[in-house]
């Protein structure tokens, strides 16, 4: 299976110095021009940018489909429009965590995840304390309310 990420999971992961699951529970994980962009060239500054910039098992990928970009675009960002039709054109697995992104996703039926989802995939398969890394990424700055934070640690078994 091919993976897609969007900027935020890429962002959100080295903020918790755990952006190396993706290459461990994915092997070569496929971005845009436009996600590249935002997390390395535009957002030197970002969280990431260094340890996107740097690794090898990410490979960046052209979008084909201009039209469909510019069409996403005008309902989300561009990042998440070309992950999309980036995963869509590789028929690849998505990593977006951004609601109206993960709904346009979806509306093409494309098979998402998010970095929670990523987190909870790497403690099934014993790389991470999934309870430890999940509180870290909140206070890492990670938007989840209290509310789906309490619920998510009660499902998750962890």
């Amino acid at each position: 299976m091919k993976f897609v990420s969007n900027s935020t999971p890429l962002i959100a992961l080295s903020k918790i110095n755990r952006l190396n699951i993706l290459e461990s529970l994915c092997g070569t994980v496929l971005i845009p021009e436009e996600v590249y962009d935002e997390v390395v060239t535009r957002g030197g500054f970002l969280f990431g940018a260094d340890d996107v910039g740097c690794a090898s098992w990410i490979s960046v990928v052209p979008v084909q489909n201009k039209t469909a970009v510019d069409a996403l675009y005008l309902l989300i960002d561009r990042g998440e429009a070309e992950a999309i039709v980036l995963a869509k054109e590789e028929d690849a697995f998505l990593i977006i965590d951004d609601k109206e992104g993960r709904n346009a996703a979806l509306a093409v039926n494309l098979q998402i995840t998010g970095t929670i989802g990523i987190l909870l995939m790497a403690a099934e398969g014993g790389h991470l304390n999934f309870r430890e890394d999940f509180r870290a990424l909140r206070e890492a700055g990670f938007r989840i309310s209290e509310k789906e934070y309490q619920k998510i640690l009660d499902l998750s078994g962890f």
